[in-house]
C-alpha cells in the first residue's frame, strides 16, 4: 500500500534555548561536581523527558525548599525564584545554584530599579506560573500588580497613576502583550516600560516561525509541556495565523492520527524546553503513516549562548 504524500514544514528556530541549555547543564554539572543526589526546586524546565531524564541521573525535584536537606545541594529553576529563597537557603547554609535564565533575572534587576526609584511595579504575566512568583517576589508583598488581560488593566488599583513602571514575562505571545501594553499607557501616560522588550529573543522568534509556517499548513503540531508557557502560546499563535489544527502534543504517542485524516501539508515545532530528540520522534511517526518531504523553514538563526555559574567551572 503506497502511502499518502506529505509536505512536512519543519520551523526554526525551534526547540531549546540558551536559558535551558544552560539550566540543563547547571543540573548534570552540580551532579558530576557533587554526585547524587542533587536537589532541584521546581521543575528545572518544564518538560517531563528532560525531567525524567535527569531524575535518572540523581536530581530528586521538590516544589518547596523545605523538602530539601541542608547538606545537599539545591538548584533553582530556570524560571526564577522569589528573593525569599536564597535568603533561606543562605540562612540554612546550603550549597545553592541558581539556574535561573539570565534573560529573567534581567526582568528582575529592572523591577528592582524600578522600586528603588519609587516606581510601584505593573507585571504582564500568568498567574501562578513559576516566572510571576519569582519577579513579583523580588518586591515586598503589593509592590508588584499582575495584570493578565486589557481587562485587568482597566480594574488595576494603583497607589499613584504618576509612578508605575511595567515588566513582562519573558514568555508571552507578542501580539497579546502589544495590545496590553497600548491599554496600559493609555490609561497611565507617564508608566514607564523596559529599555528593552521583556519578551524574550527565543520566545518571540519561536512565534515567528510559526507565523511563517501556519498559514500553509492544513495541521500544526507543537512538541511542549501543557505546563511550559511558551508551548502553549505557539499553539494560540498558530491558529490566528490561519492554521486550522493546531496541537500541543509531549510525544509522538500522543498524536491524534484521526483527526489529522485528508492532510496534505503539516508543520512541526517545539517549545524552548523540547528536546530535538521529541522532535524527531515526531518526525519519525509522520513517515511511518506518510511519504513526506520534510521542507525547513527558517525565519532566524540563534547563536545565544549563556555560561554556567562558576562555581560549577571550579573543580569540588
Amino acid at each position: 500500500m503506497t502511502k499518502p504524500p506529505l509536505t512536512l514544514y519543519l520551523a526554526a528556530p525551534r526547540g531549546f534555548c540558551a536559558g535551558v541549555d544552560r539550566a540543563i547543564k547547571i543540573v548534570e554539572m552540580a551532579l558530576q561536581k557533587w554526585g547524587a543526589p542533587v536537589y532541584v526546586r521546581h521543575e528545572i524546565v518544564h518538560n517531563k523527558f528532560v525531567v525524567d531524564g535527569l531524575r535518572a541521573q540523581g536530581a530528586v525535584f521538590v516544589e518547596e525548599l523545605d523538602e530539601c536537606p541542608n547538606d545537599r545541594p539545591v538548584i533553582f529553576s530556570a524560571h526564577g525564584v522569589p528573593k525569599s529563597v536564597p535568603a533561606t537557603a543562605e540562612r540554612r547554609e546550603m550549597i545553592y545554584v541558581d539556574a535561573t535564565c539570565p534573560l529573567v533575572s534581567k526582568v528582575h534587576v529592572e523591577a528592582q530599579r524600578h522600586a528603588e526609584a519609587g516606581l510601584q511595579m505593573i507585571m504582564i504575566g500568568h498567574k501562578g506560573h513559576p516566572e510571576t512568583i519569582g519577579t513579583m517576589g523580588q518586591l515586598p508583598d503589593g509592590e508588584v500588580l499582575l495584570v493578565e488581560t486589557v481587562e485587568d488593566v482597566a480594574a488595576v488599583q494603583v497607589r499613584d497613576p504618576g509612578k508605575l513602571a511595567f515588566v513582562t514575562q519573558t514568555t508571552l505571545s507578542v501580539d497579546d502583550t502589544k495590545d496590553i501594553i497600548s491599554a496600559l499607557e493609555q490609561r497611565f501616560p507617564a508608566i514607564v516600560g523596559p529599555h528593552k522588550e521583556d519578551i524574550c529573543y527565543a520566545t518571540t522568534n519561536r512565534q515567528e516561525a510559526v507565523k511563517a509556517v501556519a498559514p500553509k499548513s492544513d495541521a500544526l503540531l507543537v512538541v511542549g509541556a501543557p505546563n511550559s508557557s511558551n508551548s502553549r502560546r505557539l499553539v494560540e499563535v498558530a491558529s490566528r495565523a490561519g492554521c486550522n489544527y493546531a496541537q500541543l502534543v509531549q510525544r509522538a504517542t500522543e498524536i491524534d492520527w484521526r483527526a489529522l485524516e485528508g492532510i496534505s501539508s503539516v508543520a512541526i515545532t517545539a517549545g524552548a524546553s523540547a528536546p530535538e530528540v521529541l522532535v524527531n520522534e515526531v518526525i519519525d511517526a509522520f513517515r511511518a503513516h506518510y511519504d513526506v518531504t520534510v521542507e525547513l523553514v527558517e525565519t532566524a538563526t540563534e547563536n545565544v549562548e549563556f555560561k554556567v555559574p562558576r562555581v560549577l567551572r571550579e573543580p569540588a
